[in-house]
């Protein structure tokens, strides 16, 4: 079977029963090699999904932010071991022994910083739900709890690309959204990626998991496998008061995604090559992870597999993927020049549930024969 056969196959076994709609794109070397759009937008009017749709992004937030970082880098702005407060003076949480901490622009991109998802006080404010607060004081109330670790000694995923969003916002002297439109969004021709939504009538409706999936309610409370819960507002995109969450908060479509991953598969003139080079690489040593991230490590934009056969993963080493929890992944495999965006309407099967490895085996056992 060639890939277009491999791929197909993987929607059509989830369509219906575990994902509502999806947008899938591979491309081999900048060039498309597969796009389809699956299933329904809205299932209760029947609206089908279309490449253009767009989607709340979730964490896919994260390389947006991340790469307007990098490009601040190149321009001499930055540097990578700069200390926070330098940029934002009153940002400074303390170690869990209440000692002060220093977090690096480098520890907040590979999420070694302290800064962990399980301890944003309740009231502080995000990119999916949350009470509507200004960045700044969503930032001063994180900022409020002790770390979880002191930076550069642990790995936690969590609210370290929002605090580089106020950074940024800070270094450009505007908001987020216009930061972003200035390094990254607006050079690279990302024209629905923002923090708030350019054409309603391509927005999906966001399901939850279930069999079948469950259309949210505002706000919606999902479960994972972990049996921990994440709530999600999809109202939240259209209010203006909302912070503009550097880690969660904007909407776009997988075209856009894929303008922004094709920098760091080969795509020339954002970032300097040795920048990409070293975005991709591992940025934590061999500090431990999670048991589920097995077989990879974290770069400066995502986790970077470094023992393909720990990770269980077809792809090579030096692979670096990772998603966005409305229901998004993405690979980014420079060994092979190939780069893949998932897109759907489904928390959290297309984000981490077995669609999301059904996808990538799939574009493998099929690119194997291209």
């Amino acid at each position: 079977m060639n890939l277009n056969q491999t791929v197909d196959a993987a929607i059509g076994a989830a369509l219906g029963a575990r994902i509502v709609g999806c947008v899938v794109l591979v491309n081999h070397k900048g060039k498309p090699l597969y796009a389809r759009a699956a299933g329904l937008a809205d299932r209760e009017s029947g609206r089908a999904m279309e490449l253009d749709a767009i989607f709340r992004l979730a964490s896919v937030t994260k390389p947006i932010v991340a790469t307007a970082i990098l490009k601040l880098v190149d321009l001499g702005t930055i540097g990578l071991e700069d200390a926070v407060t330098k940029f934002l003076p009153w940002f400074t949480p303390v170690s869990p022994d209440g000692s002060p901490a220093v977090i690096t622009i480098r520890q907040l991109l590979s999420h070694s910083s302290g800064l962990a998802y399980s301890r944003v006080p309740p009231e502080a404010s995000l990119g999916m739900a949350g009470p509507r607060l200004s960045l700044e004081e969503t930032l001063r109330r994180i900022a409020g709890v002790r770390l979880a670790f002191a930076p550069g000694t642990g790995w936690e995923y969590g609210t370290s690309i929002d605090v580089l969003g106020g950074v940024l916002a800070a270094i450009n002297g505007s908001s987020v959204e216009d930061a972003l439109g200035k390094y990254v969004t607006g050079p690279l021709g990302m024209a629905d990626t923002h923090f708030f939504v350019t054409d309603a009538s391509r927005l999906a409706v966001p399901y939850a998991d279930g069999r079948p999936p469950v259309r949210m309610d505002d706000p919606h409370l999902v479960i994972d496998d972990q049996a921990s819960g994440t709530w999600f507002s999809p109202s939240r995109i259209f209010q203006p008061d909302a912070p503009q969450a550097g880690g969660s908060g904007a909407a776009g479509t997988a075209a856009d995604i894929m303008k922004l991953l094709e920098i760091y598969n080969g795509a020339p003139g954002l970032l300097k090559p040795e920048t990409v080079t070293a975005a991709l690489s591992n940025q934590i040593g061999r500090l431990p992870r999670r048991a589920s991230d097995a077989g990879k490590r974290f770069s400066l934009i995502g986790a970077v597999i470094d023992d393909a056969k720990a990770a269980k993963s077809p792809c090579p080493d030096g692979t670096v993927d990772w998603g966005g929890a409305w229901g998004h992944n993405w690979i980014v495999d420079p060994v092979n020049g190939l780069t893949v965006v998932v897109c759907t309407n489904t928390t959290f099967e297309g984000c981490n549930g077995p669609f999301r490895d059904d996808i990538r085996d799939a574009v493998y056992k099929g690119f194997a024969t291209t």
